[in-house]
């Protein structure tokens, strides 16, 4: 069963007049459809924001919602109601597709929390060794001298078997290190689902940092397929 909200800004229905939650996409008294409001992807399925969220749930009521706004139900509606039924639906589907994804769904209640995320403020470029993770500062240094090698020898009509082993075997590892990214993200949801405020910053914290670790090493991986498959 998916978790609702206990609470929200009530505003009028413009039909019945009957006040409800502003993220209610259908008035819960009359069932007309409302203007899409200004409420986060979470309010938009009435669901608390969390990280640990009931995916088939989710599916459900997307599934549920997305027949109610189809543009065959407004068919002799009033022109207001069909231009809604077409945002609401644009909004619906960005925030499903939003959610349903662990990583998106991370990166954007954090965002949601206040947390700066993406290459513009982490500054990591993946062409610059110097500014990759200290731990990767080696390896990222003799990846990109490979990548450029591997580009020159395709550039001149050469392969050479040895590097393009090399390159495979660099990004097998790279997918590994996404992977224990990954696993490490999802132990922290339950510290930011049930924790305190304290725990909650902590969290949030190391979650922003591993969501910087993982973007440099998914751009390193993104590099060597492209490169190994040109």
């Amino acid at each position: 069963m998916m978790k609702v909200l206990d609470s929200a800004v009530p505003v009028a229905c413009w039909s019945c007049s009957v006040a409800h939650n502003e993220s209610t996409l259908f008035c819960p008294h009359c069932s007309k459809i409302q203007p899409p409001q200004v409420g986060d992807y979470f309010s938009v399925f009435s669901l608390e924001p969390m990280l640990n969220i009931d995916l088939a749930a989710l599916e459900q009521e997307f599934h549920r919602l997305s027949r109610r706004l189809h543009p065959d139900r407004f068919a002799r509606a009033t022109d207001s109601e069909k231009e809604w039924s077409l945002a609401d639906t644009a909004l619906l589907n960005d925030a499903y597709r939003t959610l349903k994804d662990p990583l998106r769904r991370t990166e954007y209640l954090l965002k949601r929390s206040g947390a700066e995320i993406g290459e513009e403020h982490s500054g990591k470029d993946r062409r610059d060794p110097s500014r990759a993770p200290a731990d990767l500062l080696e390896e990222v240094f003799d990846l990109n001298m490979q990548l450029e090698e591997m580009r020159m020898g395709r550039a001149a009509g050469e392969v050479d078997p040895q590097l393009q082993k090399d390159l495979t075997e660099a990004k097998k590892k790279f997918d590994g290190l996404l992977n224990e990214v990954d696993r490490d993200l999802r132990e922290l949801w339950n510290a930011w689902d049930e924790g305190g405020e304290a725990e909650r910053k902590a969290a949030q914290n190391t979650m922003v940092a591993l969501l910087d670790r993982r973007r440099y090493l998914n751009n390193l991986v993104r590099d060597v397929t492209e490169t190994l498959g040109a």
